[in-house]
């Protein structure tokens, strides 16, 4: 699902080149999921922005389902993304002025899909927020707006689903349980997930980790060696 190949990013100051990301390589197959972890200003972010498009790398190959997204300008990535991705992140990003049920329509109006309504509703219900699909986001708790962005984000049916720390911005009983409801979505749909976070215990269930510090990767595990790191616990 993605291949990213010698990655660098290098931001001009002016005065200065910084280099944001350093000689990034792997490979995530379909309908796995990763964690990419680090501290504050590690580089996490950067690389979440080039894998969904919204960033170009200085240097290197990034493909997302096989589409070479240095190769294609802004609309052209900006198709693939509507193509093929979802996002959920830490701030939500509801539309204010639209209700619950009208912010999951949004992305399935904008592909075109003609039962957008009756489908939002679904998702609503499967969320847990069938009876409040009438309320504006400033109604909701916390919680309760970040399920509206899950379904937002799975509506579509997306091949993969970026998430910029879900529940960062969440009490952590609130946390545990949109965690919950984005890895049972992620299972249901089968989509790959990729996911930027602070939480170890979130990044543990992920069948893949990505550990980043000073913008190189200090640590990457597969799926066979995390099975293999968990037997021999």
């Amino acid at each position: 699902m993605i291949e990213v190949r010698n990655v660098y990013k290098h931001i001009d100051t002016g005065s200065q080149s910084l280099t944001i990301l350093h000689d990034i390589d792997f490979s995530v197959p379909a309908g796995a999921s990763l964690a990419i972890v680090g501290r504050s200003g590690s580089g996490k972010s950067s690389l979440l922005a080039l894998l969904a498009g919204l960033d170009l790398p200085t240097q290197g190959d990034i493909l997302l389902q096989g589409n070479a997204l240095q190769a294609l300008d802004e609309d052209g990535r900006a198709k693939v993304r509507g193509q093929l991705a979802g996002f959920v992140f830490q701030s939500f990003q509801l539309l204010p002025e639209l209700n619950a049920l009208e912010n999951v329509m949004l992305p399935l109006e904008l592909a075109g899909v003609a039962d957008a309504e009756q489908r939002a509703a679904h998702w609503l219900e499967r969320v847990g927020l069938a009876h409040r699909t009438d309320h504006l986001p400033r109604q909701l708790s916390g919680g309760e707006q970040q399920r509206v962005a899950l379904a937002r984000a799975f509506a579509p049916k997306p091949a993969v689903l970026f998430a910029d720390e879900p529940t960062g911005s969440l009490d952590s009983a609130t946390g545990a349980v949109i965690a919950d409801l984005l890895f049972d979505l992620n299972r249901e749909m089968g989509t790959t997930l990729v996911l930027v976070t602070h939480d170890e215990t979130l990044a543990a269930r992920c069948s893949h980790l990505l550990r980043l510090q000073a913008g190189q990767i200090t640590e990457w595990l597969a799926a066979d060696e995390r099975t293999l790191l968990e037997t021999a616990v």
